[in-house]
């Protein structure tokens, strides 16, 4: 797998500590992800349906407002 060139910072970033952050990068079928303060380290890379499944789950975790939704 090649090394994506289209890596961004979440707009959550901010400054001050902006770099402690993971950055991501899409292509067509896969999401790559790393941490900012070591680019050149190890990255993930998920299926892209995988990792939006993984995104909306935490898009509902957080506006939940029922405890007991999210059991594991």
């Amino acid at each position: 797998m090649t090394t994506p060139s289209n890596w961004r910072k979440s707009s959550y970033s901010g400054p001050g500590d902006g770099n402690d952050c993971v950055e991501i990068a899409n292509a067509p079928t896969r999401v790559s992800i790393r941490d900012s303060k070591a680019p050149a380290g190890a990255t993930l890379s998920f299926p892209t349906g995988a990792f939006t499944a993984f995104v909306e789950a935490l898009k509902a975790h957080s506006t939940a407002t029922d405890s007991t939704r999210f059991r594991g």
